[in-house]
Order: C-alpha cells, then structure tokens, then sequence
C-alpha cells in the first residue's frame, strides 16, 4: 500500500525529528576520492560506469551519472523523508496509514535522502541497521547511496519532545551552553567529537545549527540556538561549522544544514510557525540585517545547505508567504544578495497534511493555504529551492514535468548539487560502516567527560548571596529538601533528605523555566506563552525562602522573568542542559560554574510586550544583562 501523507515534522530528537555552503568548488574542478567500493547492482552491460570510477573527477562523475538517470530517479533525490527503524534492526514496514515501508522509499519512490528517527541506545545495532539501508540502495537500478542525516542529538535533556536523549552519544549542554562558555574553540572540539559520533553510526548530515537569534524571548525554539548576540552567534556557528564539516568537505565530513533563514527569532508575539497561529515573522525594527549576520558568517565558513523557517514575512518589502515559498528570499536575498550557491532545503511538512505523535497538523504553507499540493510544490522550486523537506510526494514532481509546468533541466540543477554532495562525501565509494568500530568510538569515555565537564561549566551563577556556594562543608549530617530531582541524587552522596523545607538546613530546588501548557501530542512539546509563573506559584516558592537558604537552578530553554526568584532565593543558578549530577557537583564545589548569560532575561511579560521582536536587548529594565555571570569566591588565599 503506497502512503502518500507527508513524513512528520522535525520534532527536534526523541518525539519526531526537526543547511548551508558557499565553498562549491567550480566547474572546473577535479578531484577524486579513492576506496573500496561496495557491491552494486549492475546490468552486467557496464562493469565500471564512469559515475562509479572513483578515479575521475567528481563533476565528471556526476554528470555521468545524471545522462543516465530517469525522471523518476532525479525526482527521488529531491525529498529528505523521515527514517524509521524496524523492530531489532530491520528495515521498517510503516504503519499502513501515514507512514510509507522504508522498502518503498528506497525501491519505489526512489528516496535517497532520510533524517534518523528515535534515540541511539546501541551504537552497533544502528551502525548495522545503516548498512541494511545503504544495501537495499545498493541493489537499487543505480545504487545511488543514502544520505543519513539528524537532527541534534548530543545536548542532555530532560524534555524528549525537544529533541532527541543523546541515548549512547556523549551528553553535553544544549548550544545555549555552549554560547555561555564563549569558547569557540570548545565549539569546534565539540563538533569534532559528534563528528566522530555521528560518522561511527552513518550519519553524513547534521540538520544543525541553528544561528536564529533570540530576540523574542517567548519564541519555543529558542534552547536550540547560541543565543541573542548576533555576533556571538556568528563567531561560534563558523566553529561549529568548521567542527562537523573539517577544513575541506570530504570522506571524513559530515555536511551541516544551517537554519533557519532569514532567521527565526522575530516571531509576532513569540509564537511558533508549526502552528497556524504563530505563522507571522514581523519586523516592527526594521532590523532584518542584524539577523542576517549569521547567515552571512555560516556562508563564509563554508556552510554547504540552509533551510528556511515556515515563517511568513509582514509588513515588509518581501511576499507574505512563507520563505521556502518566497523567492524573493531564497532566490534574491539567499542566492543573489548573499552569494549562496549550495543546497536549499525546506523545513518539514509544506506540501501535506498529516498528524504528528496523534495531532492534526496543516501543512505549513503559510500565505499560500489555498494552493493545491501540486501549486505548492511548483512554487517551492520556482522560490529557488532544492529539496523537499519531510515529504514523500515525488509523483508531484513528476507530474509538473509531465504538464510541462516546471522543467527538467530545472530539476537537473538541484540534483546536480545533491548528487555531488553524495560524492564529495565518498558515498558513491564506500558508504558503509564498521559496526564494532561503532561501538568503541560512540560515547567513550573521553568524550563522555568532555560532555559532562561541559555541562558543569556551562552552569552560570545569577545570585550568590553571602557567597554561601559552592557548600563545600556538609555532611551525613546536613538536611536537604529538593524539588526538580530523585534524591536518590543525594543519598547516593551519604547526604540526608527531608520531606519538608523547614526541617532542612538548604533548599535545593531545580524548576523549569516558566511556560503555558500547550495542548495536542505535537504542540505540547512547545514551551510557549508567558515567561513568568503563576501568582500561586510565586507563593508558594516564597515560603521555601523564607522557610530555608534556598539553591535555585532555572532550566533556561528560554528566558524567563523571575525577579522573584532572584530576590528570594539564596543563590540561583542557570542551567542548559544539565544532567542532576552536573547541579549538584557545582552545588558542592566539585565544579565550578563559568558560564555568562547568552541574553537578556526580562523582569516581566509586560516588558516583553512593549519590546520589538527583531530588535534585541530592547526590554526594559531586565533583570539581568547578556553577559551576566558570577564567579565564586577565590576560598585559598595565599599568605
């Protein structure tokens, strides 16, 4: 049975799943990759076609291989579809309703591009299960090799509907972390070492980073980015960049996906554009440009492939129709004005309706709503853009070739550039991997203490008041009532625990930043609306602080307007992505908290109201600054 619904949105890591490069090498170029090549299907008229001759020029080699493709098999290049594993290891059957069998993907429709779904819990079993994938494209009339790409999946996080659990990968903090530490050379070994990771198990793409700029702090997607800086952002995503890619794309690469053009921070009233109701990108500043300084630095470090956001721009010069449908922003701006001349990929789901994790979900064809599915697609390609992100719908293609609506030299030029991305990556060569090698290099123990070293130096200290951290003199003795963690965190630890704050002698409390429950399986993933907590809220934390010397750690996936917390509580702590470990050895002394705010966190709802949404560090009033972060107190004094 063919299931023609489009594949579910990037449900950034555990629920679901959610590009760029300006280094394209000239026609003129030529250099080779050399290995082993695997075994392909063949006619047996042909032994070696030019396109499989790892010896000849890539373009060579491309365009080779494009002369003897059918319209179907170009069309297949051009979707990026979620991939699921099938029960221990094998290739997937779908579902019979809205998802297609991976057999189907790769034999029928052609496939060749796929975003991993699920967490990676055996590294081995999923190095293997890539290798079934790459031999069913194998066998296929070409062989063209798969691309395995992923979302995030390396940042620790206690909320699986944002994304991926790093599973067996090394845990670090979320790029929020990364950006407090101001490091970009931690960035880059970051990206080295899921590099490796990622490589170990298959994956060549990374749907990642995200440079969008949190200038609306009520946004939902913000954990995912370094921040409100545009010049942080710039400097650490060239690092990033340069970490998963090397010096020179090749064999040893994994390409990057930069997103989300032309940024997604400025959403009206901080909404999301998963959702019709946060379809609206505004800028009220006229500040476009400062959130184009990313994009511009991720081109100049070589990004090879950018997604644009689902946003539709209002109230500017450009359409307002979502940017993989406006080519006044992928074509003009992107290509034209900044000179991008890699791969253009859309965000998931534009052309189909369908249901993610039990909830219906539109297609995100924001502005052009009333389009036919077969309009939409033909106006994604006359925007300017190469691939269809999260849909398995080729018969559309093919069919506006067929009506003469869209041509094939047309499609030529796309997958031109995603054929030779597979060849630059030596896919064509050998696109298999060693499963036990898997095993020893994904989450070993050298890059599981660099991950968790991180998550504790990314911690940043907003309060400390009469120095009382790190407490570094407790013992058995020494009460603790906590919130936000098993106190089996404690115990192990020979400390004692108590029922209640006042039979404590500190309180120990890990919350969330403040957020409205959303509903639907999807968009209660979401942390959106009000960033501050509710009047019964703010009650009953104040009687813990009165009650006890209170430790606050806030989980900041966004910011938040707690001036009360930092009023009442003792000490308080920031956190993006930590593990209860990582809390409580900063907490004890056994770490030391480095980190430095990446934005601004506002007093109140109503100081974000009155601000802008594209301008940044405009609230009034915050409580505290960008940048802002204590140290503790030097406790050895020299004589």
């Amino acid at each position: 049975m063919q299931i023609i619904m489009g594949s579910p949105s990037n449900l950034r890591r555990a629920l679901f799943g959610l590009l760029a490069f300006s280094a394209w090498l000239p026609n003129s170029s030529c250099y080779s990759t050399q290995k082993s090549l695997p075994r392909r299907a063949t006619s047996g008229s042909e032994a070696l076609p030019a396109y499989r001759n790892a010896s000849l020029c890539i373009n060579d080699r491309v365009e080779d291989l494009l002369g003897r493709m059918t319209l179907e098999e170009k069309v297949g290049q051009m979707f990026h579809a979620m991939l699921y594993q099938g029960a221990n290891g094998t290739l997937d059957q779908g579902d019979g309703k809205t998802r297609n069998s991976t057999d189907f993907m790769i034999g029928n429709q052609l496939l060749t591009h796929f975003n991993l779904v699920g967490t990676v819990t055996d590294a081995a079993q999923v190095a293997e299960f890539y290798n079934l994938v790459q031999q069913r494209a194998a066998d296929t009339r070409l062989g063209i090799p798969i691309t395995l790409s992923s979302d995030p999946r390396h940042s620790f996080t206690e909320n699986i509907g944002t994304g991926f659990d790093a599973g067996r990968f090394s845990q670090w903090p979320e790029t929020l972390g990364l950006a407090a530490l101001r490091d970009a050379d931690l960035v880059k070994k970051f990206a080295e070492i899921a590099r490796e990771e990622y490589l170990a198990v298959g994956l060549r793409a990374a749907l990642h980073p995200q440079v969008d700029l949190s200038t609306e702090p009520r946004w939902a997607r913000i954990s995912g980015t370094f921040g409100e800086d545009a010049n942080l952002t710039a400097e650490l995503l060239a690092a990033y960049i340069k970490g998963f890619q090397g010096d020179k794309l090749g064999s040893r690469s994994v390409t990057t996906v930069t997103k989300h053009f032309p940024g997604g921070g400025p959403m009206e009233n901080g909404e999301d554009s998963h959702f019709v109701y946060g379809k609206n990108e505004t800028y009220p500043g006229n500040n476009l440009d400062y959130h184009l300084i990313p994009f511009k630095a991720a081109i100049a470090a070589g990004a090879r492939q950018i997604m644009p956001y689902y946003s539709r721009p209002i109230d500017t010069e450009f359409d307002p129709v979502g940017f993989s449908f406006n080519k006044q922003i992928v074509t003009d701006l992107l290509r034209n004005e900044l000179g991008f001349e890699g791969i253009v990929v859309t965000d998931w789901g534009l052309i189909t309706d369908t249901t993610i994790a039990g909830q219906y979900m539109p297609a995100r064809a924001w502005g052009v709503e009333t389009l036919t599915e077969l309009e939409r697609a033909a106006r994604i390609l006359n925007a300017g853009c190469d691939q269809f992100g999260g849909e398995t719908r080729p018969e559309l293609i093919v069919q506006l070739v067929h009506e003469g609506t869209i041509s094939e030299d047309r499609l030529d030029i796309s997958v031109r550039k995603l054929l030779r991305e597979k060849f630059i990556l030596g896919l064509f060569d050998n696109p298999y991997v060693d499963p036990e090698a898997a095993t020893r290099i994904v989450g070993n123990d050298y890059f599981a203490r660099l991950g968790n070293e991180t998550q504790r130096r990314a911690y940043t200290l907003l309060t400390n008041k009469e120095n009382i951290l790190p407490l570094s003199s407790v013992g058995a003795e020494t009460k603790f009532y906590i919130e936000g963690f098993n106190a089996t965190f404690l115990e192990d630890r020979n400390l004692t625990v108590v029922d209640k704050p006042e039979d404590a002698d500190y309180a120990l409390l890990r919350l969330a930043a403040p957020y409205e429950p959303r509903p639907g399986g999807f968009e209660a993933a979401y942390h959106a609306g009000s960033l501050e907590f509710s009047a019964e809220e703010i009650k009953r934390q104040a009687a813990i602080y009165a009650a006890v010397p209170t430790i606050v750690d806030m989980k900041l996936d966004r910011p938040a307007a707690v001036p009360e917390v930092a009023e009442g509580a003792t000490a308080m702590l920031a956190s993006f992505g930590s593990s209860s470990e990582a809390f409580l050895d900063v907490v004890l002394g056994i770490a030391e908290p480095e980190g430095k705010l990446p934005y601004d966190l506002p007093r109140s709802n109503a100081a974000v109201e009155a601000s802008m949404e594209d301008v940044p560090f405009d609230t009034k009033d915050p409580v505290f600054k960008f940048g802002h972060g204590l140290r503790y107190a030097n406790q050895c004094q020299c004589a």
